[in-house]
């Protein structure tokens, strides 16, 4: 770890409520161009608007406290976060313009630190960093605005899932349980170096591979935890039947759970969530683990069942520990069924 370090306090655990966001921006009037094929309104990963008759733009924003002691290593997580929602969509990364939120008394190489961190991210995601905005802050805080291009016909929506289509996940959950774990002196080094290295892991290389097969939806799993996006990707429509043995977890994170780290993203999840899922197995800590807001975390792709095998031995070829999690279902009482 670096000799300058950040007071640890955020990661996506800092975003606003489910809920609250989706009654405020409700509330918000809104002119939608012609061109602006996907807005807010779907609560998609990124925007995307129209260039010509088959290429789009599409455009994210992500920022936050730091969630780790090295500044450097908080830059790379921020920028991996940022860059994960382009992912999400099927889309390249073409550059990306910093957010920074910064203390006027404090070190000014912890900002340098993690400007390196997050630009080494942009750099392997091969995009280019091409300005940005700062602000003095009393906490800090960092992030991205990122740009990507796509061809309209294959970009990945959160919501358009198939019945009989198979869930696949990319990363493990429980950062948040794992690291706020650490912070305390639950878990140690290990557990927490291996959900560093799952946070700075770019899903770049995910979304390569998958691109390849019968993709019909896509969403990241960040602050509101694997519940939450995936309920988001069910919509009205369908439900979804989950494997409570086949889901990737952190080293650690259940430990957490069952020494009560509870977080208060996590609980916010649950309370937004409780109605909507039901768990047929009695396992608390896994309970927390699917609630809990990640950060950085992996894609969540639904695709066609006659490629999931394929696409998931291709997957850990090339050293991602992605799982199957479930399969999207006909719509029941339920959104989840945890069995």
């Amino acid at each position: 770890m670096s000799n300058i370090e950040l007071e640890v306090c955020g990661g996506c655990n800092a975003k606003i409520p489910q809920e609250s966001l989706g009654e405020t921006l409700s509330s918000i009037k809104n002119f939608k161009r012609d061109d602006v094929l996907i807005g807010y309104d779907t609560m998609d990963d990124c925007a995307l608007v129209r260039v010509d008759k088959n290429n789009g733009i599409v455009s994210t924003l992500d920022f936050f406290p730091p969630m780790v002691s090295d500044p450097y290593i908080f830059g790379q997580i921020a920028a991996a976060n940022a860059l994960s929602d382009i992912y999400a969509m099927g889309a390249e990364p073409i550059c990306g313009l910093n957010i920074v939120l910064f203390p006027e008394d404090e070190n000014i190489n912890i900002l340098k630190k993690i400007l390196q961190g997050g630009a080494s991210k942009v750099i392997e995601a091969g995009a280019s960093l091409v300005g940005g905005h700062s602000i003095h802050d009393p906490k800090i805080k960092y992030g991205l605005s990122v740009t990507g291009k796509v061809d309209i016909d294959k970009v990945w929506k959160n919501n358009t899932p198939n019945e009989k289509d198979i869930l696949i996940l990319t990363k493990p959950l429980g950062v948040t349980l794992v690291t706020n774990a650490y912070g305390i002196n639950i878990l140690g080094q290990k557990e927490m170096d291996k959900a560093i290295s799952s946070m700075i892991f770019l899903n770049k290389y995910a979304k390569e591979i998958l691109e390849k097969y019968r993709i019909s939806s896509a969403t990241d799993v960040t602050g509101f935890s694997f519940m939450g996006h995936l309920s988001e990707m069910l919509g009205d429509k369908y439900s979804a039947i989950i494997d409570s043995k086949n889901i990737p977890i952190l080293d650690g994170a259940k430990k957490a759970a069952s020494e009560f780290v509870f977080t208060k993203g996590g609980q916010r999840n649950r309370m937004h969530m409780e109605n909507m899922v039901e768990f047929l197995v009695d396992d608390f800590a896994l309970e927390e683990v699917l609630y809990d807001p990640q950060t950085s975390g992996g894609l969540l792709v639904s695709i066609h069942k006659d490629d999931a095998k394929d696409a998931l031995e291709e997957l850990r070829k090339n050293n991602i520990n992605a799982k199957i999690v479930g399969q999207i279902s006909k719509k029941y009482d339920k959104s989840i069924f945890i069995e």
